[in-house]
């Protein structure tokens, strides 16, 4: 049986093994795969692994032996699951195995806004602290984050994960999600007060995103939810790049409103020359790394190959078509 992997010099750029796909059948990994080399690669292939590699219903009805399509991220949008569906193609994903890390980033981010570490390292070997005249210096405003409150839009597994952090750092949390909030869910999180969006957006010094790409959610952030907001607002987004209406964000990091933008995703990957955001002050960008540390591409790689395991034995698992 071949099973062939279309982009996957991502996941794999050489510092783990493929062994665990490589016991299922023959395995053959391409690190890349323009959109005209998939035919070609997966001629008679019921079996495929995809990260970036769009699978559109256009491209789905030229591949006739495809049965399973293993989506190799949480994320399954670059696959049309309703055609998948209805011809019988099982498609999975990888859910949940990035929570600690993408939990990690976010937090990165937020205490490279409050406190600059990046920013000053910078200037002391630049040579401005041999320069000074004082035992320190400072460039810019540093905070506190104890008694601030951060505020969470979505609530699953990673935002229960930041909030925890961000309680232990003295910060109050709020959040609110679109399903209903569970007396379980409440006791499971104590330190977190579940609030409806306006209040959330009221009320919060700090807020990051950790909801999924719908309807609802793309171009959240635009210029009448964020005049909702604080003055001087910190925003952070390590969810989905739509989610922010990047030109309305740009204008109020420009403007003061909102203070700082910390981000691990844009909305189009990787960022174009025009995105707005490389030119507004105060924007921190990172290129969609929070998935990347070597743990947890592991824990993907294991998923992965139990899914394709799960799906070979008849008992498929994380399916999503």
């Amino acid at each position: 049986m071949r099973i062939v992997v279309l982009d996957g010099y991502t996941l794999n750029p050489g510092d783990i093994s493929w062994t665990p796909f490589e016991k299922l059948g023959e395995l053959t990994v391409y690190e890349y795969t323009k959109p005209e080399e998939i035919f070609e690669r997966l001629e008679g292939v019921s079996i495929c692994l995809t990260n970036k590699t769009c699978f559109p219903r256009e491209v789905l009805e030229k591949l006739p032996d495809i049965r399973y399509i293993g989506c190799l991220s949480t994320g399954f949008n670059v696959v049309d699951v309703d055609y998948c569906r209805a011809h019988g193609i099982v498609v999975t994903n990888i859910p949940e195995y990035a929570t600690f890390a993408t939990a990690q980033m976010t937090i990165a981010l937020l205490l490279e806004i409050a406190s600059k570490v990046g920013h000053h390292s910078d200037l002391v070997h630049q040579g401005v602290w041999t320069k000074g005249r004082d035992f320190c210096f400072w460039d810019g405003s540093l905070m506190e984050l104890s008694g601030k409150t951060l505020g969470l839009f979505g609530f699953g597994k990673i935002a229960s994960r930041v909030s925890k952090i961000a309680s232990a750092m003295g910060m109050n949390v709020l959040a609110c999600r679109r399903s209903e909030v569970t007396d379980e869910m409440r006791a499971a999180d104590p330190q977190v007060t579940f609030v409806d969006p306006d209040t959330l957006w009221k009320e919060s010094d700090v807020i990051s995103f950790h909801c999924p790409l719908t309807a609802d959610t793309t171009g959240l952030v635009n210029v009448q939810v964020i005049a909702k907001m604080k003055d001087g607002v910190i925003l952070l987004n390590t969810s989905r790049g739509p989610v922010l209406n990047e030109a309305d964000v740009a204008s109020a990091l420009s403007s003061g409103k909102i203070a700082a933008l910390g981000a691990d995703v844009v909305s189009s990957e990787p960022i174009r020359q025009e995105n707005p955001l490389l030119t507004a002050p105060n924007t921190y960008l990172t290129p969609h790394i929070a998935w990347a540390p070597r743990e947890t591409r592991v824990r993907l790689m294991d998923v992965a190959s139990g899914n394709l395991r799960a799906f070979l034995s008849g008992s498929p698992v994380n399916v999503v078509s």
